[in-house]
């Protein structure tokens, strides 16, 4: 009897530290497939971390308790341990010389506050060079020295401040955002279903309603307004919570404190009313509160995952299985994950391109519509590289796989659009910061005007102080910059303008002055034969062949100019920056400078044609036989960006390292004044440090080696997406497309981007600055204070998203969508045309 009494009476010992648990605790999680006790929200929030970061076995193999729920304990350090070996990290981590970088998709956060906190705090960690959240996709970007700092410790930190990371893997991504989802929408369910009925019960008790209710029906209704307020509190409330529990541990303040001190005061005063009989039940106001803040939480959730969607479609583009063909001929259908550097695969009409590489048999047209925004396909043939998530129109390719994972062109494009989106210009800097102040002045402010009513009107100073706390939460003045950067941003990718960091829209708008290359970025970098102009007896036709048989052997550029060669040449030399030399016709040949010309034939230069262009002249051991004159066109849609440039007001530069004629010529025609060629890499450096001086904001255009020290130099840079890799590494913004037209809206799109910003921002401000003061002098009461926080923000994410719109006109609209190009593409090619 005794040992049964002492059983009874033991407490329940809490199942991560092992503490009793208090009566009436209602903390459990699931693990290890039961569902245990807690004592506290802290551990349950440990507990749940744990579970969800797959490291559930600690709690099967600790030998010890933890006994402080903020310190990790041993068994879970040892697992995080794993991450520094080498082969678990190949997957996902990049090395670098000294520095490594990866991206981790991290759990539990809430709001904008929660990548101040994500970033301060890594950022404060030694070796630590770039933490960067992406806010709407919860990715997070680390870039730190792994010699100083493991990768175990960084995963520690994030768990410490109550975040559980893990590397990223497309498919887990999807799987958890749908989850995440399902989740929300549950929760915003059970507390718009129960918040009909909780004012259903409380107006009952209301006297306005109270006809022939009795006491003992009043006390039920009391009580049947706590219950189902009850679950609104810790299921649908739960994640506020769990959030402000975590940003109170790190001693940081964010909204989630704010708005959990609200519901949480309003939900203890109605269950004092319920069990008292005393005063007024706030229960409606509870269920009021969380429905519209929920609601505007899961709207905003929508909207930046709407704005993320091209990420997304980048990420989930490429196939899970490809041909692979042996060394007989025969394929073998793999899986991606099985294929190798070197590799080559047989892609078929109306197949995606599995991986980077390069054309050795075929000729087809490929749609690259979803990487760079143009709906046009592009003719391939061998020799040609193709990128990994493109789709092949026509006929079969066989490819050599150049790049695999992290190093395709694909993958690369993902990282500079996610480091694009999670960078943060110096407006969103400044809202974030001052989001921090306004919170912490409210709650001060709250703090002083509850108790300068309780002494003036002890009854309402409780309902004053929860209309304060509701109607002063920032959400909408955290949102007001990231969500019209993120719509802005997608934007313009869809427009085929990759931003790869985060000040280019906010820069734009600062630029003064502009620097453009010519030779790929004005023009369109490939030169074609224009004419032949012999000067001997033999004919164009003749001479055509002998020069495409020299330049055949060559894998310059201009070679490309002269088509296929009828015969080869034999003994082809190039003397760089002179021209070729070579046996072809049973002679020798020369081609390229006029003076390295005639020295072969001992002849003097022949008089050069007055026209522009690039002219070369073909000669033999006997005499010049020919002038022939390449051209480099210019853009199509060229001159309508210089126009724009004008239009604004900027100066215009033309710097080239061409010593052509061709120079002068494309100045002439696109108007610009201030042209120089021949320029070396330094002199144009020199030239934008002299505009630099002057107090100019300048706006690089290039595509070439050459332009990589100026690129990095300007405020802003902008690299032609067929620029060297070199140069689209160093630019700020990677024009894909290769669409002059798409910086034109571009210009259009930061101004407006800026303005909405502002707008936002004003706004927001004006919407607390105003609701602070009403609220204190008690003339909004907690139900419409939750109506206007809701509206706010809701009005500040809608009014961001006009931004998806280009120059005012939808993206969707003006041009389908790279996404549906290419679904409907695939569908098409994979569909078997009919014969007649």
């Amino acid at each position: 009897m005794n040992e049964h009494l002492t059983t009874r009476l033991a407490p329940t010992l809490c199942y991560h530290c092992t503490l009793p648990v208090p009566s009436g605790s209602r903390f459990t999680a699931s693990i290890l497939g039961e569902d245990r006790e807690l004592c506290c929200p802290g551990c349950q929030a440990v507990a749940q971390a744990i579970v969800a970061g797959g490291l559930e076995s600690y709690y099967r193999h600790r030998s010890e308790a933890s006994p402080n729920p903020d310190t990790l304990p041993a068994q879970l350090m040892d697992e995080l341990k794993l991450y520094d070996r080498p082969d678990v990290q190949a997957p996902f981590v990049r090395h670098d010389q000294a520095f490594a970088d990866t991206t981790l998709m991290l759990e539990g956060i809430s709001c904008a506050a929660c990548g101040w906190l994500i970033e301060g705090h890594l950022r404060a960690l030694p070796g630590v060079a770039e933490a960067r959240l992406n806010l709407s996709t919860h990715r997070l970007h680390v870039r730190w020295a792994h010699a100083d700092l493991p990768l175990s410790a960084l995963l520690g930190e994030l768990r410490r401040i109550g975040y559980a990371a893990y590397p990223y893997h497309p498919d887990k991504a999807a799987e958890k955002l749908a989850r995440d989802n399902r989740l929300a929408l549950r929760q915003l369910g059970v507390a718009g279903l129960l918040w009909f009925q909780v004012m259903m019960a409380t107006m009952a008790t209301w006297p306005e309603f109270n006809i022939d209710l009795s006491p003992q029906l009043h006390i039920i209704l009391r009580w049947v307004a706590m219950f189902l307020t009850t679950p609104i509190v810790f299921y649908s409330c739960a994640p506020l919570f769990k959030g402000a529990l975590r940003d109170l541990r790190t001693r940081h303040l964010t909204m989630d404190v704010s708005v959990s001190l609200a519901i949480g005061a309003a939900y203890v005063a109605g269950i004092w009313t319920a069990m008292s009989g005393e005063g007024e039940l706030y229960f409606d106001a509870v269920g009021m509160f969380a429905l519209f803040l929920l609601a505007g939480r899961y709207l905003e959730r929508r909207a930046r995952e709407r704005t993320a969607a091209a990420t997304a479609q980048l990420i989930n583009l490429l196939p899970a299985s490809c041909l692979r063909l042996s060394a007989d001929g025969s394929t073998e259908r793999i899986l991606l994950a099985q294929l190798s550097l070197g590799d080559r695969v047989l892609v078929q009409p109306g197949a995606v391109v599995p991986a980077d590489g390069k054309i050795v048999d075929g000729q087809s047209s490929v749609d690259e519509s979803l990487l760079t925004g143009e709906y046009l396909p592009h003719t391939r043939h061998v020799g040609d590289t193709v990128t990994a998530g493109t789709l092949n129109v026509e006929a079969a390719l066989i490819i050599e796989v150049t790049a695999l994972g992290h190093d395709t062109r694909l993958s690369g494009i993902v990282r500079l659009l996610d480091r694009a989106q999670s960078e943060k210009p110096r407006l969103a800097e400044i809202a974030d910061r001052a989001a921090q102040w306004f919170l912490l002045a409210s709650l001060i402010f709250a703090v002083v005007i509850g108790a300068l009513w309780w002494q003036l009107d002890s009854s309402r100073a409780f309902w004053i102080v929860l209309a304060m706390l509701v109607a002063t939460c920032p959400c909408a003045l955290s949102l007001a910059t990231p969500t019209a950067l993120t719509a802005a941003t997608g934007t313009l990718h869809k427009l085929g303008l990759l931003l790869t960091r985060g000040h280019v829209l906010e820069g734009l708008n600062q630029i003064d002055t502009v620097i453009f290359d010519k030779t790929g970025t004005l023009t369109e970098g490939r030169l074609t034969l224009r004419a032949i102009q012999p000067l001997a007896d033999a004919d164009s036709d003749t001479c055509l062949a002998l020069a495409a048989a020299l330049e055949s052997r060559s894998e310059h550029p201009i070679a490309r100019a002269f088509g296929r060669a009828p015969y080869p040449a034999d003994c082809v030399v190039s003397t760089p920056g002179l021209g070729l030399e070579g046996r072809a016709d049973e002679r020798m040949l020369r081609i390229g400078q006029p003076a390295f010309v005639c020295q072969l034939s001992g002849c003097p230069v022949p008089p050069m044609p007055d026209e522009p262009g690039q002219w070369l002249l073909l000669g033999d051991d006997r005499q010049a036989l020919a002038w022939l004159v390449l051209d480099d066109r210019l853009r199509e849609d060229a001159a309508a960006l210089v126009n724009a440039c004008k239009a604004r007001g900027w100066r215009l530069l033309l710097l080239s390292g061409d010593s052509s004629p061709m120079v002068a010529s494309v100045a002439a025609e696109l108007g610009i004044e201030e042209v120089r060629g021949g320029l070396r890499p330094d002199d144009k450096l020199e030239m934008l440090q002299q505009l630099r001086a002057e107090g100019r904001k300048v706006l690089m255009l290039g595509d070439g080696v050459n332009d990589v020290p100026v690129m990095a130099a300007a405020d802003i840079s902008i690299a032609m997406g067929s620029a060297t890799d070199l140069a689209k590494t160093s630019a700020d913004a990677v024009l894909l497309s290769n669409r002059l037209q798409a910086l034109v809206e571009a210009f259009g799109l930061a101004r407006r981007t800026r303005r909405i910003i502002i707008e936002n921002l004003l706004w927001a401000g004006l919407y607390n600055g105003l609701m602070l003061p009403f609220a204190a002098l008690g003339w909004i009461t907690p139900l419409w204070a939750a109506v206007g926080m809701s509206v706010s923000s809701l009005t500040v994410v809608l009014n961001a998203l006009r931004l998806t719109h280009a120059n005012g006109t939808p993206v969707e609209a003006s041009r389908q969508s790279a996404a549906d190009m290419h679904a409907q593409r695939i569908s098409e090619t994979s569909c078997p045309r009919s014969t007649s």
